[in-house]
């Protein structure tokens, strides 16, 4: 079994056109997902999500590599040290 990493990938929502895309991403790495929470901001439009990951380190790089390339959507992962 590859060795895994647990992370939290924090995405920021500013084109929500694109919500269904990156629905879609999160789907199909479902199997690597602990949780997630999604906070809507309306004050400026936007959408806060943390997903909570533990899988290999490209695993979580292609998933933030993904959604990082829709449109308006930004993804940055944080890795736990252990």
């Amino acid at each position: 079994m590859e060795q895994t990493r647990v992370a939290i990938l924090a995405i920021v929502v500013e084109n929500p056109a694109h919500a269904e895309q990156l629905n879609q991403i999160l789907h199909q790495y479902r199997q690597y997902i602990i949780g997630r929470m999604g906070i809507p901001y309306d004050k400026r439009g936007i959408s806060l999500i943390s997903v909570a990951v533990d899988a290999p380190t490209g695993i979580i790089s292609a998933m933030s590599g993904k959604i990082g390339m829709l449109d308006g959507i930004t993804a940055k992962a944080v890795y736990s040290k252990l």
